[in-house]
């Protein structure tokens, strides 16, 4: 059988499928259908470092082959994380992802520090949230305020840091050089596209704050040609994401250079998507004849 195990910035985890932030909570709801320590990590929801109650209804949209939203990074806060959801998550066998969103730089390393002096096994930078009005999209679409955020979360916390990158950009490799450069020791790829619905009936937004991040498999296209331009352009290692509802999906972002995986958006019409995704790519791996999973990080072939 194929050795699932890859290695993620230093972080071992047992398979290389991760749940994304936002999709997946805390992991509460989800560990009513399976066990979580089915999983390789779990990005938990984003964290701010005060509570906040998110953006107004309606903040979520269907649309053609995938979601918007515009939850807005509701959140109990990062103390509460610690204090209440942490403990939980640490009864799984399972690696904990801790995403974090700032106004300043400064509140991003004062979260990093919390939250890697409790024993997170990773931090995921948030600089690409792309329906929040103040900090995220504008850290996420320059390279001098990326790299700065990244210098600072890099100081300020003592396990591994990943940088979440935004694909409403020009060039996104530009972004991954810069935070690669500040010391990123993982980048993360990617996150919602904004989008837009409109009911044609009441002709007003269909989210109450206009516009949204789609998700879901009319993305997948996209995630995966950035994932192959950032691993064509640094050397740390990525986390791909977009769309991913089948095995076949996540042996693409594998190919195009991805070490692990997130699964998303599809656990909402699916529970078990994750289990079932790592199931088929193992499947996948085996007629393949790899002794290794990790023998399909950037193993595209040109033309």
């Amino acid at each position: 059988m194929t050795d699932l195990r890859v290695d993620l910035a230093g972080v071992a985890l047992k398979n290389p499928i991760v749940v994304p932030s936002g999709t997946f909570g805390f992991g509460r709801e989800y560990g009513q259908f399976f066990d979580l320590s089915e999983l390789g990590a779990i990005c938990v929801k984003g964290l701010t470092p005060l509570p906040r109650e998110g953006n107004p209804a309606p903040r979520i949209a269907e649309t053609p082959m995938g979601i918007l939203n515009s939850v807005g990074l509701q959140n109990p806060g990062v103390d509460a994380f610690i204090a209440h959801e942490l403990p939980e998550l640490r009864k799984h066998d399972v690696k904990i992802i801790a995403n974090i969103s700032g106004n300043t730089p400064e509140e991003y390393g004062g979260m990093c520090e919390k939250l890697s002096a409790a024993g997170v096994d990773m931090i995921e930078v948030n600089i690409s949230c792309p329906n929040v009005k103040a900090g995220g999209l504008a850290y996420g679409t320059r390279p001098e305020m990326a790299a700065e955020v990244t210098e600072i979360a890099k100081k300020s916390s003592t396990v591994p840091v990943m940088v979440k990158l935004s694909p409403n950009v020009t060039d996104i490799t530009e972004i991954a050089k810069a935070v690669e450069g500040a010391g990123a020791d993982a980048i993360s790829l990617i996150n919602t596209i904004r989008g837009m619905r409109i009911d044609v009936n009441t002709r007003r937004p269909i989210l109450k704050m206009n516009t949204g991040g789609l998700s879901g498999p009319a993305v997948l296209p996209v995630a995966v040609r950035m994932v192959w331009e950032v691993a064509n352009a640094v050397k740390v290692p990525i986390l791909g994401m977009g769309g991913v509802s089948k095995g076949a999906d996540a042996a693409e972002f594998m190919l195009a250079g991805a070490a692990a995986v997130a699964v998303g958006t599809a656990s909402f019409a699916d529970a078990y998507a994750p289990v079932r995704v790592r199931d088929e790519l193992a499947a996948y791996a085996e007629k393949q004849g790899l002794a290794r999973i990790s023998e399909l990080t950037g193993a595209v072939k040109p033309w």
